[in-house]
């Protein structure tokens, strides 16, 4: 069920990313600095505002005191007006996951030739973003909740 209900979902999404977005819309709802704690994992993910056509974005996750992956990456207005996602996990090339769906408070990009993941999909519940990587079927999904970092006050003098 839950596969017949993804290639729904994709067979509607896939003519949204052919289509020429006409006033892009970068998703500015992610903007901010994230962070997520399971007991010694953890991950944060800082996005900037979009500016330029563009929306730049680093990550880390580790376990305890050590380091076990990082990432940058970009969602950008690209020349012809669709918005793509261009990872970097670890400094390697960049692979392009172009958008397929986006909402007020979601977006989704899929690139099925990648290896892992072939979906990428951000969206908010309240106050958290929440990310989520897959294959195209929903298989192998990892799920991130994050919550916001309020950055301390500053001092008054």
């Amino acid at each position: 069920m839950k596969t017949m209900l993804s290639a729904a979902l994709l067979l509607f999404a896939v003519p949204l990313a052919a289509q020429t977005v006409a006033d892009p819309k970068l998703p500015e709802w992610m903007a901010g600095t994230w962070m997520m704690q399971d007991g010694a994992s953890w991950s944060d993910e800082v996005w900037t505002d979009p500016r330029g056509g563009i929306m730049l974005g680093v990550s880390r996750s580790g376990f305890g005191p050590d380091l076990q992956g990082w990432e940058v990456a970009q969602i950008k207005v690209k020349t012809d007006g669709r918005i793509s996602l261009f990872a970097q996990p670890q400094g390697k090339a960049a692979a392009e996951f172009p958008m397929v769906l986006i909402s007020e408070e979601a977006i989704e990009f899929a690139n099925p030739a990648h290896d892992y993941p072939q979906r990428i999909r951000y969206w908010r519940q309240g106050k958290l973003l929440m990310a989520e990587i897959s294959l195209m079927d929903g298989s192998r999904a990892m799920r991130w909740n994050f919550r916001p970092v309020v950055p301390p006050q500053d001092e008054v003098e």
